[in-house]
């Protein structure tokens, strides 16, 4: 069964939120490159930790050598702020592209995994948690994150900008044509093309926009 935090940005996460506390191995949060609210990270996976009273084991996995220290930095810090009197943290990087992999080579039964919502995997780029969770059979844990936020809102101006500059470009486009039209001799076929652009030009702004609604 899938745990989300689903509340955006939605860095937190309440004890009173949790099922009721069983025993477990550890938590296998999977941190990915982009994670950078490191301190509101850490208190939701500490909340985690405290409630399950279970160690942390924290993996990240890095393209290449080039972003590895990088990551390595992230996880220094999330250790530092997720470790206390009752709760241990170890860290491991691995090299790739591969979550499946990793995770395979750690997990335990009993052990619960936490990755981060946005995570995805393979070529039809399934989300992390539903694959892992098929694979393990296990409880996967989804934190919100603030990384994924900012790419939503990212790719929304990306896509109202080529909504709007798509139907500028046609009005822009049958105005010249319609122009052209009206310097033609009037005529029966003038009048009637300028007409027809007219819906034509209608046409293919409700399509346009049908695209993007």
């Amino acid at each position: 069964m899938n745990q989300h935090d689903v509340t955006p940005p939605a860095l937190t996460l309440s004890s009173a939120s949790l099922p009721d506390p069983r025993p477990v191995r550890r938590l296998i949060v999977l941190v990915p490159e982009s994670e950078a609210a490191a301190a509101l990270a850490a208190r939701k996976i500490w909340e985690l930790a405290n409630a399950f009273e279970s160690e942390v084991q924290l993996l990240g996995l890095s393209r290449d050598a080039a972003h590895e220290p990088g990551l390595r930095r992230q996880l220094v810090t999330l250790s530092a702020l997720v470790e206390g009197d009752k709760i241990s943290v170890k860290s491991k990087i691995e090299f790739g592209n591969n979550w499946l992999r990793i995770v395979e080579s750690e997990w335990r039964e009993g052990d619960v995994i936490v990755c981060f919502e946005g995570q995805r995997l393979g070529l039809a780029h399934r989300p992390l948690n539903q694959i892992l969770e098929s694979k393990f059979n296990s409880t996967v844990y989804v934190l919100a994150s603030d990384h994924h936020e900012r790419e939503t809102q990212r790719s929304s101006w990306i896509f109202n900008t080529l909504a709007w500059a798509g139907s500028i470009g046609i009005i822009l486009g049958f105005f010249w044509a319609q122009a052209r039209l009206t310097q033609l001799p009037q005529s029966w076929t003038g009048t009637s093309l300028l007409y027809i652009s007219l819906f034509v030009e209608a046409g293919l702004l409700w399509f346009w926009n049908s695209l993007f609604g």
